[in-house]
């Protein structure tokens, strides 16, 4: 059985790439948070929820991030073509769904779909909105380049 975390789910050295570029986009932007590419238990509860078309990663603050408003940044990176292990063309950035975590679960979530505003009960400050939004637009031009360069060669 495929599994949801990123760590598990890569099968080709673009998306490896691809992967190392995203934590290093979010990593330019929140320094102190630290990269998990295994964010899921493999568990039966966990496996109810499987979404066979994403990658996801998460990332951990030091602490509490006031400004963010919460402990870990969940990244859900919805793909094409992810799914059915084809490893010959390069997968396809689709959408990106992000969620502010916290013990207690999620606090607010970001999506890239309609007007990419946050939705939640305690949402990140506008500047952290603004940052936010630009990891998911480099997110896009990083996957279309990975493609590109993988047809060019």
């Amino acid at each position: 059985m495929r599994r949801v975390n990123a760590a598990d789910a890569v099968n080709s050295v673009g998306l490896v790439q691809a992967l190392a570029s995203a934590v290093t986009l979010v990593k330019q932007r929140f320094p102190a948070a630290r990269a998990n590419l295994s964010p899921w238990r493999d568990d039966p509860q966990t496996r109810h929820w499987l979404e066979e078309e994403t990658l996801d990663l998460s990332f951990h603050f030091p602490g509490w991030s006031p400004r963010l408003e919460c402990r870990s940044l969940l990244l859900q990176l919805r793909l094409k073509g992810v799914a059915k292990g084809d490893s010959q063309s390069p997968p396809e950035l689709l959408g990106v769904l992000m969620r502010g975590m916290t013990f207690d679960g999620e606090r607010w979530r970001l999506a890239t779909m309609g007007d990419w505003q946050p939705e939640g009960s305690h949402l990140p400050r506008q500047e952290q909105v603004h940052q936010l939004r630009e990891i998911c637009r480099e997110l896009f031009i990083l996957f279309e380049e990975s493609a590109a360069s993988d047809t060019a060669a």
